[in-house]
């Protein structure tokens, strides 16, 4: 049964920084990629960043490239997501999500991802 736990969300004020992480079992270390994706209230579930299962490939949503940073470390079974320079815009629920086998959707499409967390929420005020 894979598990997928985000942890470190909270309120920061705009140009703050945050570090969420999802501690993953229940599956092979690496096997998996590994994506965040955010909702926020009255939109839909978009992906912010994704990682190959080395963590040598990285993606991200155009909103969110030059500020947040997607990383892995699979020997702790641990993703995480680095975000600095926080807006307003970026307030949401934020999900870890993994995803095996091919893919047949871009990185950033949840349509691959078969397991997801519980979600942490990002408050940045202005």
């Amino acid at each position: 049964q894979v598990q997928l736990v985000e942890s470190g969300g909270g309120s920061v004020q705009t140009g703050g920084s945050l570090r969420l992480s999802c501690a993953a079992s229940g599956y092979t270390t690496g096997s998996y990629r590994m994506g965040w994706f955010r909702q926020a209230p009255g939109k839909e579930r978009e992906g912010v960043a994704a990682i190959s299962t080395g963590g040598g490939l990285a993606y991200y949503t155009d909103s969110v490239k030059g500020r947040f940073t997607i990383s892995r470390d699979n020997a702790k079974s641990t993703a995480y997501l680095q975000m600095n320079k926080l807006k307003p815009e970026d307030t949401a629920i934020y999900y870890c999500a993994a995803a095996n086998g091919g893919s047949r959707f871009s990185p950033l499409d949840q349509r691959d991802y078969n397991y997801w967390g519980q979600g942490t929420q990002v408050t940045v005020s202005s």
